[in-house]
């Protein structure tokens, strides 16, 4: 059986990756990318993704990197553990909807909140500041619009019974609001849907192993 290798860095866009390897139970490598050194945009990790971006997998012979395509792909490839709804049923259309979503629109919106510079010229430090404000205000509007979602289906998970690739990634993105002004665990469906989340074996054990203190969101 070919080993699995998950190019990582700590709270990074990898860690819902990391959730899915460690629920689907199988044995994995974890390789660090370190951030702080700028490893990823070596030459020998351009190599893997020439975007310069954290994560990675490696599965044999294909390298795969986007986390969204990354976490499809562990659910496609290990069907037993129901990760993701059967293929072309209402649930499946709805799942790749929350999917594009996640990855489209909330995590887009965060980039631009906690990388603002990008979007300005150079040294425009007072548009920096304001893309970083307007991204924080589009982010509580998504966040209201999670917790709408679990109100709808009245969880336990986002897409109602089942636990999907879904629940590790909106974990992971509500983690990185836990900065801002009104953060996701302060909202009450979102707050209790996230400590389930936390609950689960899988996701403690990768929070440990990336080194993460807590709280965790």
């Amino acid at each position: 059986m070919t080993t699995k290798k998950l190019f990582y860095y700590p709270s990074n866009a990898s860690m819902a990756p990391h959730i899915l390897l460690e629920e689907i139970g199988k044995p994995f490598e974890l390789a660090l990318v370190d951030r702080t050194g700028n490893q990823h945009k070596s030459p020998n990790y351009l190599k893997l993704n020439p975007n310069g971006l954290i994560p990675v997998l490696i599965d044999g012979d294909l390298v795969l990197y986007e986390t969204a395509a990354i976490c499809l792909h562990l659910a496609d490839t290990h069907p037993e553990h129901g990760l993701a709804p059967s293929l072309g049923t209402p649930a499946r259309a709805e799942f790749y909807k929350w999917l594009m979503w996640l990855g489209n629109t909330l995590q887009s919106a965060l980039i631009a909140y906690f990388y603002p510079e990008r979007w300005v010229d150079e040294g425009n430090v007072s548009g920096a500041a304001q893309v970083k404000a307007h991204a924080e205000t589009k982010i509580s509007v998504l966040l209201d619009q999670l917790e709408s979602q679990l109100q709808s289906t009245e969880g336990p998970w986002l897409l109602g019974g089942q636990y999907t690739v879904l629940d590790p990634y909106a974990l992971m993105l509500c983690r990185w609001t836990r900065g801002m002004s009104k953060p996701a665990r302060e909202r009450a469906l979102l707050g209790e849907y996230l400590q389930r989340v936390l609950a689960r074996p899988a996701v403690m054990r990768a929070m440990k192993t990336e080194g993460l203190v807590q709280p965790w969101v």
